[in-house]
């Protein structure tokens, strides 16, 4: 799953790069447009694997300000 995810982030700022270069030198539309793909691809595809690949197996609880994390937090500063 790493590998997938260095391959999609640089799949990711590959298109970022390649539109601004297109943007600047060739085409201003044309490159807007693989700007935006870029975009959506990092945001639809790319953050919910990494998103996933970060949480999975972790408890969610661990996370959230319950009564026995606060006691716990407490507890520690005394």
């Amino acid at each position: 799953m790493k590998y997938i995810l260095r391959i999609l982030f640089f799949v990711m700022i590959g298109l970022l790069v390649r539109g601004y270069y297109v943007k600047e030198l060739i085409d201003y539309k044309e490159g807007e447009k693989i700007i935006g793909l870029g975009v959506l691809f990092g945001a639809f595809i790319y953050l919910p694997i990494f998103l996933y690949h970060r949480w999975k197996n972790k408890n969610i609880s661990d996370y959230m300000l319950t009564d026995d994390n606060m006691k716990k937090m407490t507890d520690k500063k005394k």
